[in-house]
């Protein structure tokens, strides 16, 4: 469909395959017009869910907090006239019964509310005995507790279809994305729930459109299952985040360009050198614990014998020294020296909770 749409765009099926979920639309439902227009274009393109905020959460009370009930019609109309399935954000219980009222196909739980437990929990509420899909988004901050607590509320209701979407987090220090991605969080709610499908809005992570094709390529390379765009027929006159929003044409791009990759190799050579190179890695790993283990016993002696001569266990200048040490080493092996400085600093850490036998 691709092809007949966008004529320039070629899509090698043997080399790429597209997510199993693939989510687009507005951040905002501004004008029936606008709705129907994006819809038409996105469901030329193949979409599983077209995407609209009708209620809009804002930090300021002035700004635009989304059409409300009305711009659900125009989600429905969109779905009847397209054939496409439509997904919008609910906050409330009242959400939930006139979005279900509309004919909503998918609901979502956005990350300001995903910090709130009693939100949620008047959500799931709502659901209860509702077979509706429902995708949480991850808290603002950084907190997989709170994430994994707002599915297992929804669980307890009976909600079995479930997505969980990475929207990146909010933290104080200054980085080139709105929200940072801090892979690791949603890489540990994938593997406590592998059977939960985790999706990617490079959208909100990255704030501009100039970085999403590079952060949902990376999506794709931890095995997420799909992504969800921000997508607007003229984004620059868009009434909420128009710097992080593309056209439809600009989307099929993206999507066209991403690479997914496979959990499992067909090829038995390809998985058998793979369990040869796991072996190997897990060698590695042993001696490095027994490596550990030694400079253990190492500090231990030195920390008798500052006991014994009444020494101080911590000294800044060594711990500076260390620093530098590992950092002009990582330099010369090729190694990241962020990664190896950040790294011997836990195990020096550790090693000054030694002289109490393991605390500080």
């Amino acid at each position: 469909m691709i092809e007949q749409s966008f004529p320039h765009i070629h899509i090698d099926a043997h080399t790429k395959t597209r997510p199993q979920y693939v989510m687009a639309g507005p951040c905002s439902a501004e004008t029936e017009t606008q709705v129907l227009q994006t819809a038409k274009e996105l469901a030329a393109i193949g979409i599983d869910y077209f995407r609209a905020g009708i209620w809009k959460p804002r930090t300021s009370p002035g700004s635009f907090e989304g059409v409300g009930v009305e711009g659900l019609s125009w989600l429905a109309k969109a779905k009847t006239l397209y054939g496409i399935k439509v997904a919008t954000e609910v906050a409330t219980a009242k959400h939930v019964e006139e979005a279900l009222t509309a004919g909503i196909d998918l609901l979502w739980i956005g990350a300001r509310t995903t910090v709130n437990p009693f939100a949620v929990q008047e959500i799931a509420d709502a659901l209860q005995g509702v077979n509706v899909p429902v995708m949480v988004k991850n808290p603002i901050n950084p907190d997989l507790a709170l994430w994994i607590g707002a599915m297992k509320r929804l669980m307890n209701v009976g909600i079995t279809d479930m997505i969980a979407c990475h929207r990146g987090f909010h933290v104080y220090e200054k980085t080139r994305f709105r929200n940072a991605p801090l892979w690791e969080i949603p890489l540990e709610f994938k593997r406590k729930f592998p059977d939960i499908p985790l999706i990617c809005d490079p959208s909100h992570i990255c704030g501009n459109r100039e970085m999403l094709t590079e952060v949902a390529q990376k999506a794709m390379d931890f095995g997420y299952e799909g992504v969800i765009i921000e997508t607007h027929p003229t984004p620059d006159a868009a009434w909420s985040d128009a710097a992080q929003q593309i056209t439809p044409t600009v989307f099929a791009q993206l999507l066209a360009e991403l690479t997914v990759r496979k959990t499992f190799s067909d090829d038995i050579f390809t998985n058998s050198r793979l369990l040869q190179i796991r072996d190997e890695i897990d060698t590695i790993d042993e001696r490095l614990i027994e490596l550990l283990a030694a400079r253990m016993q190492t500090v231990r002696r030195a920390n008798t014998l500052k006991e014994e001569k009444g020494l101080s266990y911590f000294r800044p200048d060594r711990w500076a020294e260390l620093q530098t040490h590992c950092s002009e080493v990582a330099d010369k092996l090729g190694m990241n020296q962020n990664f190896v400085v950040k790294l011997f600093d836990m195990i020096h850490l550790e090693c000054i909770g030694l002289e109490k036998e393991g605390n500080i």
